[in-house]
């Protein structure tokens, strides 16, 4: 009897380790350098979460002053999103990558000698744009490294570097600020620039050269839509793509919510600020524990399901909050649109991927990154807009219609989700999501046979 008990134990560790094991096979040494910068990146993101008690608590300012400087760090991202998205592409990802984080060092410690409120505000905004300028760089080089059948554990286990590493920065600021703030800005321009000095020594440039052989082996037409014919231009007149960076626009608009309407929407209801930091740190764990889990079960499912599952779960997440009357039921809420967050990310990311081409992936992923940098500097207006003429819960059940919205913009736009053959050998061949020159219709494609049966393995796999 003991031995058919035993037998199923043991094979629980082992199928949890095979499994642990999967996650992280297969990928290049690029990718894990990569991921390494990233982490280590998050590791020191201290200024931007503690911004606003800098500047309320430490300097004394109004809270006024410190949303006017959050609205320029915002701003900030903004410009400098379609600007990195150019320089990706011209320049190339590696010194892309290396302008924005030695500018963010730079700015992030001048940031914390600054006094006057006027070059406080202006070095903020300067920050903003260094902080997002690598952004674009980072998700092209990503792309280009990593064969097209692992891109969705690839941006997953990215997307977990940044929570991470997140998760990490936000515990260790609180304990470092007790002994001054100037050692945040000091501590994240350090982390920042060994962030630089790893993408310096250790990533090579992975930019596709016109009419390459990569290009060509992996492509027809790919060489046709070379980065000469991709301009920005270009991209604004891609609908089948400005429409994916509406929805992620939308969706966007929602996840900001967290933080900026749910503490308020709280403290309104009578919660504390330690509420509200138990229930937003449910969103974090549930990432670094089921980030890398999730993406295993949906890894080779249709990316139209999941981003329609995702848009409903996080717009239905977020419509909860405004049944909930305690502690308990603001963290339900937080982990159902959570589950939402963990689900959108890679697939979304492998969507913008798949219908960027070849020699555009800069600016169309600058293009995607500032949506994320539009809702950041949209989403505290509108919420707060919200709650003070109509109440939470009205902005609570707008979420909701959001949502709803965003899922049939979705179910629509990628009913017929174009398919393309992967490359026959290398994680480095990359442009095989480049089938169609820059601006046809993804439509026109004909899907290969796997994803005709619904089996929804053909691509996409798949980014803060």
């Amino acid at each position: 009897m003991s031995a058919p008990i035993s037998e199923p134990r043991g094979r629980g560790p082992s199928r949890i380790r095979r499994a642990a094991v999967e996650s992280v096979s297969g990928l290049p040494p690029q990718f894990w350098w990569l991921w390494t910068s990233t982490l280590v990146n998050r590791l020191g993101a201290f200024v931007a979460t503690f911004l606003a008690l800098y500047l309320t608590v430490e300097r004394g300012y109004s809270a006024s002053y410190a949303g006017l400087v959050g609205a320029l760090y915002g701003l900030g991202g903004v410009v400098s999103s379609v600007g990195a998205g150019v320089l990706t592409d011209r320049l190339g990802r590696r010194p892309t990558m290396l302008i924005g984080q030695v500018s963010t060092a730079v700015t992030v410690a001048l940031l914390g000698f600054m006094t006057d409120p006027v070059a406080i505000a202006v070095v903020a905004g300067l920050v903003g744009m260094a902080t997002n300028a690598s952004r674009p760089a980072v998700q092209a080089m990503m792309a280009d490294i990593v064969a097209p059948e692992d891109r969705v554990r690839a941006f997953s286990l990215n997307y977990w570097a940044i929570n991470l590493g997140f998760a990490f920065s936000s515990t260790a600021a609180g304990l470092i600020a007790e002994h001054g703030y100037l050692a945040l800005f000091l501590g994240e321009a350090t982390l920042v620039l060994a962030c630089a000095l790893v993408v310096f020594f250790k990533l090579p440039e992975s930019r596709p050269e016109p009419g390459g052989t990569a290009d060509d082996a992996a492509s027809t037409g790919a060489s046709a839509a070379g980065a000469e014919r991709v301009s920005m231009l270009t991209v604004l007149r891609d609908g089948r793509f400005m429409t994916v960076v509406g929805l992620n626009l939308l969706l966007a608009l929602l996840f900001q919510q967290a933080y900026v309407s749910m503490p308020v929407s709280m403290g309104r209801a009578g919660f504390s600020s330690a509420d509200f930091g138990l229930v937003i740190a449910v969103n974090g764990v549930l990432i670094v524990l089921l980030q890398i889990p999730v993406t295993r079960f949906i890894e080779h499912r249709s990316p139209t399901v999941l981003l329609i599952g995702s848009a409903l779960l996080a717009g239905y997440g977020f419509g909860m909050t405004a049944l909930a009357g305690s502690v308990a039921m603001y963290a339900v809420a937080v982990a159902v649109w959570t589950l939402g967050e963990i689900i959108n990310s890679p697939t979304q990311m492998g969507l913008v991927i798949r219908l960027s081409p070849l020699h555009g992936r800069g600016r169309y992923q600058g293009m995607y990154a500032l949506s994320w940098s539009v809702a950041s500097l949209a989403a505290p207006l509108l919420g707060g807009t919200v709650i003070d003429r109509y109440g939470p819960d009205v902005l609570w059940a707008g979420c909701a219609a959001v949502g709803t919205v965003a899922a049939l913009g979705y179910g629509l736009l990628l009913r017929r989700l174009p398919g393309k053959a992967a490359p026959s050998g290398g994680t480095a061949t990359v442009a095989c999501n480049q089938a169609e020159p820059a601006g046809q219709d993804p439509t026109d494609a004909t899907p290969p046979a796997d994803e005709r049966t619904g089996t929804g393995r053909a691509e996409i796999p798949s980014s803060s």
